[in-house]
Formats: C-alpha cells, sequence, structure tokens
C-alpha cells in the first residue's frame, strides 16, 4: 500500500513537473522599477500569464541603451522595450555603440509596439498660453537628466525661445505643485498618456496643454502623435504632438511559435490591459509604421493571419 501511495505522489510530481517544463519562459527588460514602463511589463506578464502557456518574469533595467546592449549577448527568452531610432543606431554601430559594435545587432526583430513617449506642454490654463509662441516670458520647468528635459529643451531653440523663457531651476517632480503655486508658468514632460502628473495638475489647477502644429511637428523630426479630447480634465479638443515611439523587441535566436505566440496574446489582450490601465488605449496596429527593420517572422504570421498591415520594410 506504501508502494502503491509513493507511486501515485511521484505520478503526480512527474505531472507538475511536465506542466510547468511545458509553459515557455520569457525575460522583458524594460525600466527602472517604480517607472511607468516598469509597470506596463508587469501588466503584460499579468495578461501573459491570464492567456495561459507563457511565463514572464520583468528584470529591472537602467534604460533602453543596456537593453538593447544586452541583445548581444542574451538568449531566445529575452524581450525588451527600445525606441526604434536606437536599434537602428545599433545596427548601424552608431551613437552609444559606436565602441562597442556587435553583428548580433543585425540579428534583434521587433514584435509590438507599447506606448510612446509622448510630449505633453502643459501650462496654467489662467495665462492665456496656447502655443509654443505664446511661452515667450514665462518660467518654465524643463527638469534635468530625462528625454523630455532634453527633447523640451530642444524645442526652446527649434521655436525661437531661447533667452525669451525663464527656464526653472528645478526637478520635474515638483512641477505639479510649483505650477499650483505660481511659481512656474508651465512644465514640460514627456511620458505614455494620460501622464499622472498632467492628470493631477489638470485636476487640481486647471492647465491647457499645447497642442503644435503639424509644420512645427514636421520641424521636430519626430513621429506626430494625436491625444484624443477629454484626455484630461477640460481638454475639449485633440492635442497634436510629438512622439518617441517604443517597441517590444526580441531576436532572431527566439522561435517562432513563442514570437507569434506573445504578439498574439498582446492584441487579443490589449482591450483587458486598456481597461487597467488608460496608457494602453494609445496603441494601435498604426504604430507598427514606426518599426523600422524587420519583425520578427513568428509575429509577421499573427500580423498576416489578423489581416493587421506592416510597413513593407519590416518584412
Amino acid at each position: 500500500m506504501r508502494l502503491s501511495i509513493f507511486a501515485a505522489a511521484l505520478a503526480a510530481f512527474a505531472l507538475t513537473a511536465n506542466t510547468a517544463d511545458a509553459q515557455t519562459r520569457v525575460t522583458y527588460k524594460s525600466a527602472k522599477s517604480g517607472s511607468s514602463y516598469y509597470q506596463m511589463g508587469v501588466q503584460i506578464a499579468e495578461a501573459m500569464k491570464a492567456a495561459g502557456d507563457i511565463s514572464v518574469t520583468i528584470e529591472e533595467s537602467q534604460g533602453s541603451v543596456q537593453n538593447v546592449m544586452e541583445a548581444a549577448v542574451r538568449g531566445g527568452d529575452y524581450v525588451f522595450t527600445a525606441p526604434p531610432a536606437l536599434v537602428g543606431a545599433a545596427r548601424a554601430g552608431k551613437g552609444p555603440f559606436e565602441a562597442r559594435p556587435s553583428p548580433k545587432f543585425a540579428e534583434i526583430r521587433a514584435l509590438f509596439p507599447i506606448p510612446s513617449l509622448t510630449m505633453h506642454f502643459v501650462a496654467r490654463a489662467d495665462e492665456g498660453i496656447e502655443s509654443l509662441a505664446d511661452l515667450e516670458g514665462k518660467t518654465i520647468l524643463l527638469g534635468k537628466g530625462s528625454f523630455g528635459a532634453d527633447e523640451g529643451a530642444k524645442y526652446m531653440t527649434l521655436f525661437g525661445l531661447d533667452g525669451k523663457v525663464t527656464v526653472a531651476d528645478a526637478e520635474l517632480s515638483n512641477a505639479v505643485g510649483a505650477l499650483k503655486n505660481g511659481q512656474i508658468d508651465a512644465f514640460v514632460t514627456a511620458g505614455s498618456f494620460p501622464a499622472p502628473n498632467v492628470i493631477e495638475a489638470a485636476a487640481g489647477t486647471g492647465v491647457t496643454v499645447i497642442s503644435l502644429t503639424d509644420e512645427q511637428v514636421a520641424e521636430t523630426g519626430r513621429a506626430r502623435l494625436v491625444i484624443p479630447a477629454g484626455t484630461y480634465a477640460g481638454q475639449d479638443s485633440d492635442i497634436v504632438t510629438t512622439s518617441l515611439p517604443v517597441v517590444a523587441y526580441t531576436s532572431t535566436a527566439m522561435d517562432d511559435d513563442t514570437a507569434y505566440a506573445l504578439t498574439k496574446t498582446f492584441w487579443e489582450q490589449k482591450a483587458a490591459l486598456g481597461e487597467a490601465a488608460r496608457w494602453w488605449n494609445g496603441v494601435d496596429a498604426a504604430l507598427l509604421d514606426n518599426i523600422t527593420g524587420q519583425i520578427h517572422p513568428g509575429a509577421l504570421k499573427y500580423y498576416d493571419e489578423a489581416g493587421i498591415a506592416v510597413p513593407d520594410t519590416a518584412r
């Protein structure tokens, strides 16, 4: 009888082990813990778990450059996020990759887009600021050491505002309080929309999120993005702005079945993701047009099955 019980227990253990082994494991590397992009990774992992056969482990990152660098040494279970332009620089051995080029960068392949880094120029509603030109003579907070800060400074130069605005010497984390207290007239932030700090400012102070003209967007060289009306309190019309696209990537080391399953599950779960966090509602198939380089064959199989158009250059 003891032998029978032992045999049954052993069989149950073997079944559990086989089930665990059958589950595909993937590592997803995106951003620092506590950031919105890290949180997005957690949400993707939960979506994959709910769908069934893919187990996603979230790995903290110091940024997109590190993510791309590690693609040269990681295996077929590695998924990471980065702007397409940075992946292009890696393939060309330019920018941060000039000193450490790798033929492995040519094997990077796209899976699906995630929320873009979206530029927000946020002004007090009672200041009458409706355009970038209206910032002249105002105090603006750009922040320090971030994409939004660098991009905001670039736009000040690009649109003739250098020396015509006062740039506040403060961290972006102080922006909402400073705006409310009248210490600044506007601030610049970049992130997936709706951005939490813009939601807070719109609810507590009342703000105008400045819309760029199509000519200004073209001059920046960035991707055009529309923030739909009603995204923020008091926003009655669409906002035209710029963005830095962000994409989930892997490499040719990933097998086609896994890439197919990841991509299929992402799009099938996107509506549920959007219900949990509104920034996913800004992701649609049109963002595939921002992909430079090739899409993984497994992902491409899903797009073709679903009738989703992809750029010819990505095939």
